[in-house]
């Protein structure tokens, strides 16, 4: 549905086919609505999972503001779907959720954040220095819709290891990307930067004069993540996912450092109101991820991800 939400050049049609071609002989693409009930278990009837990686979402605040029914539908029922029936058909298979950090609402924009030249940032001896952990409230915030319908399944999926005794993860992600991104404004920050910059196309900034930070994790690490999990052992099921501190990158900063590898003038236009919601600077901290699962490590700093990035936009010329 990412080409209704946001657009045809945010389809992922065109990567599916190129994993058809490539992977013939042991992939399957089946075109479903996870909202589908009776079609989802069509599929759980004839297969037994070992894992399961559930990466299905309306993924933006706007759009989600525009039809709150839809989104609550796909992001809420539509997860509650897939665990149900991973439970009657694939009890022992591994159910990984990727949720998001807008659970925690804007809670993280309540943290005594300082305002410097191009980023806002916190106190090197603040307890969330290192970035955000588990331990942060999801209570008393404006989440947004997206992140109430997110919030819902993130619960949903956490209850159904607890309560029924499912191996689940909840994976908290923060900017997931990569070169295979199909950004759109709405939703996928750093690839949508890097495609307007290398396209010669406007950008625009939605609030907090750009300094607006987060970090990013490359699609390779964030899947060696799920596979350390499905692995490995674990008593908790909640983790936040992301490139930490040293992948945290402003805007501004962005715009700077895309502008430097692709050798062009960026177009930039800045929008006073935030989003609702939005956050002002967000870092993950994954050190708990990292201390049940030692051998797991960021493999792509935020310029290795640039870099590439930059690359396969310019391949699109």
């Amino acid at each position: 549905m990412r080409e209704f939400f946001f657009g045809k050049s945010a389809s992922t049609e065109w990567n599916t086919t190129r994993l058809i071609n490539l992977y013939s002989k042991n992939f399957t693409a089946l075109s479903l609505d996870i909202r589908r009930y009776d079609k989802l278990e069509s599929i759980f009837k004839d297969v037994n999972f070992e894992i399961i990686i559930h990466a299905a979402a309306q993924p933006s605040h706007d759009w989600a503001a525009k039809d709150p029914q839809t989104d609550f539908s796909i992001n809420a029922s539509g997860t509650l779907n897939l665990l149900e029936l991973t439970r009657n058909y694939s009890p022992k298979a591994t159910f990984i959720f990727t949720s998001t950090n807008k659970v925690y609402g804007d809670n993280p924009n309540k943290l005594p954040l300082l305002e410097l030249s191009t980023r806002y940032e916190i106190a090197d001896d603040h307890i969330f220095w290192r970035g955000i952990d588990e331990s942060m409230s999801i209570d008393h915030t404006t989440h947004s819709i997206f992140g109430v319908s997110k919030t819902s399944a993130d619960l949903l999926v956490q209850e159904y290891s607890r309560y029924f005794g499912l191996k689940t993860g909840v994976f908290r992600g923060g900017c997931l990307t990569g070169p295979m991104h199909s950004s759109a404004e709405l939703h996928g920050f750093l690839a949508y930067l890097v495609k307007c910059i290398v396209h010669q196309t406007p950008y625009t900034i939605f609030g907090y004069k750009g300094k607006q930070v987060r970090d990013n994790i490359h699609s390779k690490d964030l899947i060696q993540m799920f596979m350390e999990f499905h692995n490995g052992s674990s008593e908790k099921s909640v983790y936040n996912a992301g490139g930490g501190r040293a992948n945290s990158i402003s805007i501004l900063e962005a715009i700077e450092r895309i502008s430097y590898a692709a050798n062009k003038e960026p177009m930039i236009n800045l929008k006073e109101e935030n989003r609702i919601g939005d956050h002002k600077w967000y870092i993950t901290d994954f050190g708990e991820f990292q201390k049940d699962f030692p051998s797991w490590r960021i493999t792509y700093s935020i310029d290795n991800l640039i870099e590439e990035m930059v690359q396969a936009a310019q391949d699109t010329l």
